[in-house]
Parts: C-alpha cells; sequence; structure tokens
C-alpha cells in the first residue's frame, strides 16, 4: 500500500495567474495484511467465505491487527517469513524499514482486517483481505489526516507470511480546516496501451475560492516507498482535474495522485492502478 504526505506550506493564493510549487514526501505504504502466493498454481480451487476459516488464520489476522495497533514491531514481525517477498519489491528487512518510518511519521495509526475470503493450500492458507487505516500526524502545527484501504491476496505458510499482492488500493490525505471534498474516478486496472480517464471532481461550490491542483504519476516500486518527489500546482479554471492516461505497454502498477488545494485546506487522494496484460482477464 502507499501513503502521501504533503509538507505543508503557508499557500497565499492573491493573483489569478500565481502557480505554487509543493513539495510531496511520497510515505510509506504499508499494510498490515498477510501476503499472496503463486497464484497461476490455485486458480483451479474455489475460494471459501471467510465465517468458515480455521482458528489459526483467524487468529492470526486478530494478532497481526493487535501488534500494529500496540506499534509491537517484533510482535508484527514474527509473522513474517524471512523469506517474504513482495509484489512493490520489498523484503523482510525493507518492509521492517518502512514500518518502523510509517510509524514515527503517523504514531496513532490504527487497522482494521477483514477477512473477504481463503482457501487451504500446502503448508497453510491463502487468504484474501481487505484492511482499513487511520490515523493522523502533526506537520507545522497542522493536523494531517489520513485514510486508507487496501485490498490483498495473501498466502500463508506454516504460520509465516511468504508473500504478498496488493490488488487494490485508495489513500486519502487531508489537512486544513475545510479541505475540498473530491470524487475521484479512475478504474483499478487498465490493459496495456489501453487510453483511461482520470477525473478529480471537488463536490463543494468554489464561489470566489481560487483552486489549485496536479496530477502525479509514479510507477509502483520499493524505493518509491521512501523517494521524495516534487509537483508543482497549477491554478485550475475548472472545479477539479480532467486527465486521458495512456498505460504502458508492459504489464505493472502505478500510484496516480490527484492534490487539490483550496483556501480552507488541501486534499490528496492515491489510487493504484494496475497494468496488465493486454490478453489478461478481468480481476475478481
Amino acid at each position: 500500500m502507499r501513503f502521501q504526505t504533503l509538507m505543508l506550506q503557508r499557500l497565499q493564493m492573491s493573483g489569478r495567474s500565481k502557480v505554487r510549487s509543493w513539495q510531496m514526501l511520497f510515505g510509506l505504504a504499508i499494510a498490515i495484511v498477510m501476503g499472496t502466493g503463486q497464484l497461476e498454481n490455485l486458480q483451479s480451487t474455489a475460494a471459501t467465505p471467510p465465517a468458515s476459516a480455521p482458528a489459526p488464520l483467524q487468529q492470526a489476522l486478530t494478532q497481526i491487527d493487535a501488534a500494529a495497533n500496540s506499534k509491537n514491531l517484533q510482535g508484527v514481525l514474527q509473522f513474517y517469513s524471512p523469506n517474504f517477498t513482495h509484489s512493490d519489491g520489498l523484503n523482510r528487512q525493507t518492509f521492517e524499514q518502512a514500518l518502523t518510518a510509517l510509524w514515527k511519521q503517523y504514531p496513532n495509526l490504527t487497522y482494521r482486517t477483514e477477512l473477504k475470503s481463503w482457501q487451504p493450500i500446502p503448508n497453510g492458507f491463502q487468504a484474501e483481505t481487505i484492511t482499513y487505516i487511520t490515523g493522523t500526524q502533526t506537520v507545522d502545527g497542522q493536523q494531517v489526516k489520513l485514510d486508507a484501504t487496501l485490498r490483498a491476496r495473501q498466502r500463508f505458510e506454516n504460520q509465516k507470511i511468504v508473500q504478498q499482492e496488493i490488488l487494490s488500493e485508495r489513500n486519502q490525505i487531508t489537512s486544513g480546516e475545510a479541505p475540498p471534498t473530491v470524487k475521484l474516478v479512475l478504474p483499478e486496472q487498465v490493459k496495456t496501451g489501453q487510453e483511461f480517464s482520470f477525473d478529480a471532481i471537488v463536490q463543494e461550490p468554489l464561489g470566489s475560492d481560487l483552486l489549485l491542483g496536479t496530477v502525479v504519476e509514479e510507477p509502483v516500486s520499493s524505493t518509491g516507498y521512501l523517494k521524495p518527489a516534487t509537483a508543482e500546482l497549477e491554478l485550475l479554471s475548472s472545479g477539479g482535474l480532467f486527465k486521458v492516461g495512456k498505460a504502458p505497454n508492459q504489464p505493472s502498477s502505478q500510484w496516480i495522485s490527484a492534490v487539490l488545494v483550496r483556501n480552507g485546506g488541501m486534499t490528496m487522494v492515491t489510487q493504484r492502478l494496475r497494468i496488465v496484460a493486454a490478453s489478461a482477464t478481468p480481476a475478481k
């Protein structure tokens, strides 16, 4: 999963032609959910409803959430295999580093994981979960609020998490007394070379307010969890951002973010876009 934090600056919107440069620190998106396995070997097995999940799987999810909510790093890591791999390129060591940095940035994060389906595999289970993450931090005296949702397919062998794949991800960061309410319209998955629309629409009337904004696209990678990026905010002539993009010609994933700022505050919404081979079947 991917969180992003604006390093807040004083915004002065005194001229209609003014463009403001903002620095964005693309922060960390570590969901406390279990990892996905080698899915090509498991497609023939039907997923089972969560109510029938065995006790060890249910207990593991409960214990991981509890450890994450109490910021017990070793309590979380005990569930991760030394050979843990992640679809974004993380391993157990980089996962630990990223999680430590995330909790330092957001010291009061809370986690809630729901089991959506599961199925038995050799030596363990595969499960699909949705994790909800909320928290706040204070930057330059202003509160920044984070809300994130991740859906993952996961593999658990011999009571250890061995692999993880993020299926979908959306997070929102807001600051200020009246941040804009933003409706984001973006598919979760497109095929290679396909065009797609990206709309980020401010729901409240702007009145006499000026609106600044930009769209940021980044390839999903392990280095992207920590690497800072910059963006230029542009003065917008309408109540949102309306773009048409084209997927790359190779399967991959991207983080696509909309940043919108008005006098009452700032909202940044990020969604993961999966690019799959043109011959691939839609994700379930």
